[in-house]
Formats: structure tokens, C-alpha cells, sequence
């Protein structure tokens, strides 16, 4: 039965859980133990009690820089006061192109130019959609066709969703875009377990390319679309020269080669960008997360000299690309941007990452032996640790794992199905991180032991 009209009321219901929808969370368990997050300062969460909880995850993958730091801060709340909102659509503010040359002369070889918008998820529709439109530009608009990857995560808009490669994501909305295929995911735990960064094994797995070439046609294929390292689906690092081969196979058969770096952007593997540490540059490069450290929404692509300049054509006055938000380039966040980029300079923040990530392995890799650790993945400030599944219970240990992490060890964790990610914000010290692993993880494995 339909609930009668009621008179609009600004009111609020005190303590009501109910009416927020919570994305990704299994909402009734949620609601029967909530795990209430009230403030956030540096490397710490603190709940309604003011308990201090270890963010080992940089929230969503997001706050590189930490939580709530002064600089960032000051500059969000200076440009709320002299700025609101301003159109990117025919007009521009000072900010926003401060930013995109900030990102871009950070980016390597010739990413010279970024298109803001508002999410990962809508930075992997943009890559996809200019991918589409390059090559309609250039004569060449029977490329239609994009590559996934497998365990591949771009986001949840019906692209992104459609070149992932996450089953949970793409079962219940239908045929989604058409013309899509995937290669075969990285990940093999026979050849590749307990390995730090990448891989020996699995290098030939690009050469799947060439089989979906041989089977669509060069003249059919747009884009591939991969993370550099693949984050949500359980941290799986690129296997040695696999990227580099991705890039040969793209260039010989003119197919644009797009690395989602939402989650490895900006430091988290010890570099502005990925494609630095790897030393492969893609024609187009997504962004969002760190790019504001987490404290408001933004994302973007950065492009390649030569896909920009192909739609630089026709009358000055013309339109060349008919895509954007309104909320593209916003002021606060891209003031945000700024300050964010001058933390991660003035702190060195990239160069701890870097310092650290043999620190950081070895911590991780004090869990190998234990039960309940199936294998353990690390690569620059990443961790994945998979658990053993409860037999008949997929993700339950992993859940568990997760809400007694948070009430009553005081650790913030992320999970998919039975794997623990770790991915701190980058000004974390030596000693956190064996707090981490030394002191809480221990605790959380004991913690499910008995499921």
C-alpha cells in the first residue's frame, strides 16, 4: 500500500537509519550494527564515541593526503566564500585551468590536456565516449567496438559497467552498450601466489588481443580499457611486460590503449600516475579519488596531444566535442585539486609512498602462514589478503572480518567477497604500519576463526 501524501516537512527524524539506500552495503545488516563514522582528522576515523579508528583503506581508495588537511580545507572553504558555482560550458574560472596544467605537467610524454567531470565512474563513460568520437573524427567511424578486461572495475554508469568485468555489477541490468568483449583477467594462484608487485607469470595473457583483433577486425575496435593494477576485484598487479605488450598490439592496429587510474593515480603506487611506474603511456589516462584527496567530488581523463588536436577542426565557434557536466570543473573542487596537489609536493607525498612500499610488503607478508591466508598481493601502498572462504558462506569471513575491524579493533578495512584490501592514505609512518599488521590484522584474523 502506498503511504498517504504528506505535507512536505523539513524536520529531521532523529536517529532514523531507514531512508538512506546505501549503495554497495548490504543494507539490512548495516542497519543491525552501523558503523558510524563522525569525524576524521589525518590518518584516523573517529566514530559518535570519539574512538579513534586507523583508516587503512584511505576511505575509498580516495584520501591519499589524509583526512581534513589544513591547506585542503582552508582552500575549499575560501573558494565556497568567493565562488560557488561557476559554468564550464562557454565560460571558465582561474582555478580549474590552474588545476588541469598542475595534472598534466605531472602526467608523462604528451597527456597535455584533462576533461573534468565528476566521478571515476563518469571519467571512464568520458574516456569511452572521446575514444568513440576520435575516431569518428578521423574517418574512421566503423570503430565502434571497446575491450574490457575481465575482474576489470570502471565504475558503475552503463559503460563503465559494460567493459567491466565484475559479475555482481553486470547481472542485473540487462545487454547493456553492445559491441563489447573482454581479454581474460591477470590473476592465476597457482603461478602467482604470495607475490610482491608484479608477477613473473602471465605476460602472454595480452597477447589475447591479437585473438579478438583476428576475431572483430582492427577497422571494428575503438579502445581497451584496463586498470594498470586492477583494485576493486581484489588488487591483482599488471604481470611483468603485460602492459608494454597492451601497448605494442594497440599501436599496431590503431586501437586507442585507455588505463583507469582512479585508484592508482596519484601516488598510491609510489608515482603521480601508474603509467609512470610502469613506463607505458596510454592515449587516454582516467582520474578521480586522490585527485581532490576524497574531499569533493572530481574526476577527469587526461588526452594525448594528437586526440586533442583531431578535434580541433572546423570554424573556431563550433562546438568540437558535445559532452561535459554541470558540475565539470567545479570551483570548490577545483580548488581542492590545488591544494591537494600542493600537500602531496610540500609533504612528499609520492616519494614516502615509494620509501615505503618495501616496509610495507614486509609487514603484509608477516600474515603468510597463517590459517585463514590463502595469498597475499602488494604493490606500492596496496595489500590484498584473501581469506578462506566459510564453506557455503562466500564473503562471509571477509564481512565479519570487516565489522570487527571497525568495532572492536579500531582498524578501517576494505572488502571484496573473501579479500581484505589495504590502501592507507600515503602519509602513513613506519610505525602504522606495523600497527597494522602487527597489532590489528592479527586481531581480525582471530577474530573469524571460529566462523
Amino acid at each position: 500500500m502506498n503511504k498517504p501524501v504528506k505535507p512536505s516537512t523539513f524536520e529531521p527524524t532523529p536517529n532514523n537509519l531507514e531512508s538512506f539506500w546505501m549503495g554497495f552495503t548490504p543494507n539490512r545488516a548495516f542497519k543491525q550494527r552501523p558503523r558510524m563514522i563522525a569525524r576524521a582528522k589525518d590518518m584516523h576515523y573517529y566514530d559518535l564515541k570519539g574512538r579513534a579508528i586507523l583508516d587503512g583503506s584511505a576511505g575509498l581508495w580516495c584520501s591519499n593526503a589524509g583526512h581534513c588537511r589544513d591547506p585542503i580545507v582552508n582552500a575549499i572553504q575560501q573558494a565556497a566564500a568567493e565562488l560557488d558555482f561557476a559554468p564550464t560550458f562557454q565560460y571558465g574560472h582561474p582555478k580549474v585551468f590552474e588545476l588541469a596544467s598542475r595534472i598534466t605537467t605531472m602526467a608523462p610524454d604528451d597527456l597535455n590536456y584533462a576533461f573534468f567531470c565528476n566521478s571515476g565512474s563518469e571519467a571512464a563513460d568520458t574516456a569511452l565516449k572521446i575514444a568513440l568520437a576520435y575516431h569518428r573524427a578521423r574517418g574512421e567511424g566503423t570503430r565502434t567496438r571497446l575491450i574490457g578486461r575481465e575482474r576489470g572495475y570502471h565504475g558503475v554508469n552503463f559503460g563503465g559497467i559494460s567493459v567491466g568485468g565484475m559479475v555482481a555489477n553486470r547481472k542485473w541490468f540487462g545487454a547493456m552498450l553492445a559491441g563489447v568483449d573482454h581479454l581474460p583477467h591477470t590473476y592465476n594462484r597457482k603461478e602467482q601466489a604470495f607475490t610482491r608487485g608484479e608477477p613473473t607469470w602471465g605476460a602472454h595473457l595480452a597477447e589475447e588481443l591479437e585473438r579478438l583483433v583476428t576475431l572483430h577486425d582492427a577497422s571494428t575496435i575503438a579502445a581497451v580499457i584496463v586498470e594498470p593494477m586492477a583494485g576493486s576485484t581484489g588488487v591483482l598487479p599488471p604481470p611483468k611486460g603485460y602492459l608494454k605488450k597492451l601497448r605494442e598490439i594497440c599501436t599496431k592496429h590503431g586501437i586507442l590503449l585507455i588505463f583507469d587510474e582512479v585508484i592508482t593515480g596519484f601516488g598510491r603506487l609510489g608515482h603521480a600516475y601508474a603509467a609512470e611506474r610502469f613506463g607505458v603511456t596510454p592515449d587516454l589516462l582516467t582520474f578521480a579519488k586522490g585527485v581532490t584527496s576524497g574531499t569533493v567530488p572530481m574526476g577527469g581523463v587526461l588526452a594525448r596531444q594528437g586526440i586533442y588536436d583531431t578535434f580541433m577542426n572546423g570554424p573556431d565557434h563550433v562546438i568540437e566535442l558535445f559532452h561535459g557536466y554541470t558540475y565539470t570543473g567545479h570551483p570548490m573542487a577545483a580548488a581542492a585539486g590545488v591544494a591537494t596537489m600542493d600537500v602531496y609536493r610540500d609533504e612528499k607525498l609520492f616519494e614516502n609512498a615509494k620509501a615505503l612500499e618495501e616496509t610495507w610488503a614486509d609487514a603484509a607478508f608477516t600474515l603468510q602462514g597463517h590459517p585463514l591466508v590463502e595469498d597475499i598481493r602488494t604493490m606500492g601502498l596496496v595489500a590484498a589478503i584473501d581469506l578462506k572462504p566459510v564453506d557455503g558462506k562466500p564473503g562471509l569471513r571477509a564481512y565479519k572480518a570487516m565489522e570487527n575491524a571497525f568495532h572492536d579493533i579500531g582498524l578501517l578495512i576494505r572488502i571484496t567477497a573473501d579479500t581484505i584490501a589495504l590502501s592507507p592514505p600515503l602519509m602513513i609512518t613506519r610505525n602504522q604500519i606495523e600497527e597494522i599488521f602487527m597489532d590489528k590484522m592479527p586481531k581480525v584474523l582471530a577474530s573469524v576463526a571460529s566462523l
